[in-house]
């Protein structure tokens, strides 16, 4: 990725000034979020090793294997953060991630924990709340889950008069 791009993880930053300082190991991330973001860009950079580094040892894979990897990861979306601050030991980011497969553009939804050890963050596991591809009509009724990702029903949550 040339380091005068804007990074990946939609901080609105050039890559060397956001997520490049993370993978090169120069820095840590302070932040459960920042560490979100970093992962996602590592994803799409297919930078495994940042990806075992950064996963709990506890739950990391012995391997990560982007061989047989038919998506590309586009853009990243945080939507709510629970903790995961820098005097935290725990936090919770919920995000949308989009991706390209076969031409056609996904966006997953997931809620992600992280904890802290030894004074930096790690991914330990997540929830994928969907996956569908964009802009695809669901259930629009007032009973249908708002599409806001907020888990919350449309007529409680966006479509509240």
């Amino acid at each position: 990725m040339d380091t005068q791009t804007l990074c990946l993880c939609g901080s609105g930053i050039e890559y060397a000034q956001c997520c490049g300082p993370f993978h090169s190991g120069e820095k840590k991330p302070l932040t459960a979020e920042a560490l979100m973001r970093s992962r996602f860009t590592a994803y799409a950079m297919h930078n495994a090793g940042y990806l075992q580094q950064t996963w709990d040892a506890t739950v990391r894979p012995e391997l990560i294997d982007f061989s047989k990897e038919k998506v590309e990861w586009q853009r990243l979306e945080i939507g709510n953060t629970k903790k995961g601050g820098v005097k935290d030991a725990k936090g919770v980011v919920e995000f949308k991630a989009y991706y390209l497969q076969d031409g056609e553009e996904y966006v997953m939804n997931e809620i992600s924990q992280f904890v802290k050890r030894a004074g930096g963050w790690f991914y330990l596991d997540g929830v994928v709340k969907s996956i569908g591809k964009v802009g695809q009509q669901t259930n629009l009724g007032k009973n249908a889950p708002c599409s806001c990702g907020s888990g919350k029903k449309f007529k409680r949550c966006c479509g509240a008069a």
